[in-house]
């Protein structure tokens, strides 16, 4: 299905702005506001292309610009946005998922799993160079069992069992949820009691 890049842009804008509220317009690194840095990772993404390519396109992309309210004077270096990308907090992208997920009709009832994620494919040299060792992240989500939206992410370069981020994610999401199936992995008498109390089975 061919999409409209436009309109991706201007949906994206429109999300993230949702997503940050007041804080979409403070400044990040290169002084651009945070929601410009965030919608240019999503056009980066969309378009699949490096970080080095992204000023370059958009040098010739004067309507994605005008979305954006930069000039071709205004576009940020490509360095800069490798580094926004890694100073976004876990908070604003916790934001940016939970809009779209709110846009599907939530059943209550969700799903409660955990997975790794390798970053082993990152060569040696980059993760030495940046001063990552850390080679697997835990990461937990809590998916919505009717339209499969994610609704909430938990990722941990200290892997905690899963009775301690069971509760974490189901504590930051108990207004909108009835139940939570989880393997027995996230099982214990202090998980299932600390689930109870927010009345959620």
């Amino acid at each position: 299905m061919e999409v409209d890049l436009l309109d991706v842009v201007e949906q994206c804008r429109h999300l993230v702005k949702q997503a940050l509220g007041k804080h979409a317009g403070e400044p990040t690194s290169g002084g651009l506001a945070r929601w410009k840095h965030v919608v240019l990772h999503c056009f980066r993404l969309e378009e699949d292309h490096s970080y080095r390519e992204t000023p370059n396109r958009l040098e010739y992309m004067a309507e994605i610009r005008d979305v954006l309210e930069l000039n071709r004077d205004d576009l940020p270096d490509y360095s800069t946005l490798y580094k926004s990308f890694d100073r976004l907090k876990m908070w604003a992208w916790r934001a940016l998922l939970r809009v779209p997920a709110q846009q599907h009709p939530q059943s209550g009832h969700a799903a409660l799993d955990s997975t790794f994620f390798d970053r082993r494919r990152a060569s040696a040299y980059f993760r030495q160079r940046a001063g990552r060792i850390i080679k697997t992240l835990k990461v937990t989500t809590l998916t919505d069992v009717d339209p499969l939206a994610v609704l909430d992410v938990h990722i941990a370069a200290r892997w905690k069992h899963d009775t301690k981020t069971g509760p974490q994610v189901v504590r930051r999401n108990a207004d909108d949820l009835r139940s939570v199936a989880a393997d027995n992995g996230f099982q214990d008498w202090h998980t299932e009691y600390e689930i109870a109390a927010y009345d959620v089975e």
